[in-house]
């Protein structure tokens, strides 16, 4: 897997998370609030695209050479409602420029 597609399927699992725990939010105000069981079904597959958002993460991360304390730090912006948003952001940005610079020091420039 090359280190954009390794970018790419970071960004894809942290908006799909993001979006899945504010749905899991929905669901607990629902739940817990007004006593609606609508979304009684979505916990179980929000567990199961965090795993593989963790994945994702520790992939670009390895990729990346991260500290593990920033890789911990990255996993752990998925729990926070609308930080998984600003986290993928910051770390696309800072991930394209490092993957750039691997490339031209590699001397394999891709558009």
């Amino acid at each position: 897997m090359t280190p954009r597609a390794k970018l790419l399927f970071f960004r894809i699992m942290a908006f799909v998370v993001g979006v899945g725990l504010l749905l899991l939010v929905a669901h607990m105000i629902l739940r817990y609030g007004f006593d609606n069981h609508a979304l009684d079904w979505w916990p179980s597959p929000h567990g199961w695209f965090y795993m593989v958002y963790l994945v994702a993460t520790a992939l670009l991360g390895f990729q990346l050479r991260w500290g593990l304390g920033r890789m911990v730090g990255v996993m752990l912006a998925g729990c926070v409602p609308f930080l998984s948003f600003w986290v993928e952001h910051r770390v696309a940005a800072d991930a394209t420029a490092r993957i750039e610079e691997m490339q031209a020091a590699a001397g394999r420039v891709t558009p």
